[in-house]
C-alpha cells in the first residue's frame, strides 16, 4: 500500500517572481527618493510628494519583509503537516499490517487484501495479480473467514475501528 507522500518546500514560482517584482518596484523607488531628496536637502522644504513617496516606498519594503515572512510560516507549517502524514502513512500499515499477521494471510491473501483495502474490485484485483477473478474470490473468502468478516465493509471496518482506537488490535 504505497502512497507517495512529497514534500516540496520550494518556492511557487509565480510568488517568487511577484516577490522579485516588488523588490525592483522598491529599489527603483528608493532611488527616486533618495535622488530627490539630494536635489532638495532641506528636510523643512520637502515636496508633499516627497513624503508620500518615501512612505509609500517603506510601506512596500514593509509588505515585502511581512509578505516574505508569512510565506516562510506557510511553507514550515507545510513541511510539518507533510511529516505528520508520514508519520500518520507508516502507522496506518503497521495496524494493517498487524491484522494481517494476526489473520495468519497467506503472502497472495496479503496482496489480495491489500488491494482490497486499496479500494480495487475484483477484476481490477486479478488483472494486477495476473490470475482469475475465481481465485481472487476465493482469497476474499479465505480473508473474510480469516479475519471474522463477511464482506469488504466489515473488513474495512474492523481496521478503520483500530486505526480510530490508537492501533488496538480488534481481530
Amino acid at each position: 500500500m504505497a502512497l507517495r507522500i512529497e514534500t516540496d518546500t520550494r518556492i511557487p514560482a509565480g510568488l517568487a517572481l511577484l516577490m522579485a517584482v516588488q523588490l525592483v518596484c522598491a529599489a527603483f523607488f528608493i532611488g527616486d527618493v533618495v535622488a530627490d531628496f539630494r536635489a532638495n536637502p532641506a528636510l523643512g522644504s520637502w515636496p508633499y510628494h516627497l513624503g508620500i513617496e518615501a512612505v509609500a516606498t517603506l510601506s512596500l519594503l514593509g509588505a515585502i519583509v511581512i509578505e516574505a515572512r508569512f510565506l516562510m510560516s506557510l511553507l514550515r507549517r507545510k513541511a510539518h503537516l507533510e511529516q505528520n502524514l508520514k508519520i500518520a502513512h507508516a502507522a496506518v500499515h503497521e495496524v494493517i499490517d498487524a491484522h494481517f499477521e494476526s489473520w495468519k494471510l497467506s503472502p497472495a491473501e496479503n496482496d489480495v487484501a491489500t488491494f482490497l483495502v486499496k479500494g480495487l474490485d475484483i477484476a481490477e484485483i486479478a488483472r494486477v495479480r495476473d490470475c482469475a477473478e475465481g481465485t481472487v474470490k476465493a482469497h476474499l473468502n479465505a480473508i473474510y473467514r480469516k479475519s471474522g468478516t463477511r464482506n469488504r465493509g466489515e473488513l474495512l471496518s474492523v481496521l478503520i475501528d483500530s486505526l480510530l482506537d490508537g492501533g488496538a488490535e480488534r481481530a
